[in-house]
């Protein structure tokens, strides 16, 4: 495959391409490319608590609130590890002590860009409330669960299901 020509047919909150593709066969086709940028996402371990944290929160995609791991978008001058740890204060209150890097993977490979760089950290100490950036109209609830209670949620959030199921592997 071969991309011939590229033109941006859409600009609003997320940015749409339209490309111009060619086949090893001479066949030539349109596809559209999602522009998103690059993620980050924690599994987040209190040890002082012995409790997993993550957020409840309303997404769009699915049109409904979602379980899941902290994440964000990485700014353009920032690093993964940073904008992770920026996250999880921001979104959670807590200050990382440890930072593993699980994998870092395309969300949608078919029509996006973006990777989402996936960790498991551990924290102690929240310094403050977490609960999102009002200015980013994030409204972040925190939730708290045991292993077990980790282990019995039906995750849907592909991202997280990574975490966990690293997490199971490695026994957290």
């Amino acid at each position: 495959m071969q991309i011939t020509d590229r033109k941006r047919v859409f600009t609003g909150h997320y940015k749409i391409d339209e490309l111009a593709v060619r086949a090893s066969n001479g066949q030539e086709f349109t596809r559209e490319q999602f522009i998103f940028g690059n993620a980050v996402a924690a599994l987040v371990f209190d040890t002082a608590r012995q409790l997993y944290v993550l957020t409840r929160q309303f997404r769009y995609g699915p049109e409904r609130e979602v379980l899941e791991i902290a994440a964000g978008m990485i700014d353009h001058d920032d690093t993964p590890d940073a904008t992770v740890r920026r996250e999880i204060h921001e979104e959670l209150g807590y200050e990382v002590d440890t930072l593993t890097h699980i994998a870092t993977v395309y969300s949608t490979p078919g029509a996006s860009t973006e990777t989402i760089a996936i960790y498991y950290a551990e924290v102690s100490r929240q310094t403050g409330p977490g609960g999102g950036m009002a200015g980013e109209n994030e409204h972040i609830e925190i939730v708290t669960l045991d292993w077990a209670a980790l282990l019995a949620e039906p995750f849907q959030d592909a991202k997280t299901l990574v975490a966990v199921q690293w997490a199971q592997l490695k026994k957290r």
